[in-house]
């Protein structure tokens, strides 16, 4: 079970990586005009990407979490 899991927490973590670098990308691309400009039109395209990554960095890290605490009940 364990050489199962760990390839799994890796994973996890990798894509932990790329969804906070794809935010922090998207959060880089926002001009100072879309976080600015507070309120008629909504969120712009770029404030949604960076919402969708952070959203998926917390799923994909909680993942992990639950990935280690299987392994570390399994250990015992």
């Amino acid at each position: 079970m364990k050489y199962l899991l760990v390839p799994v927490i890796v994973i996890a973590m990798g894509f932990v990586v790329v969804s906070l670098v794809r935010g922090v990308i998207a959060f880089l691309q926002s001009t100072r005009e879309d976080l600015e400009a507070g309120g008629g039109n909504g969120p712009s395209p770029m404030q949604l990407k960076q919402n969708e990554m952070m959203f998926n960095r917390i799923k994909y890290q909680a993942l992990a979490v639950i990935v280690v605490v299987v392994l570390l009940a399994a250990s015992r």
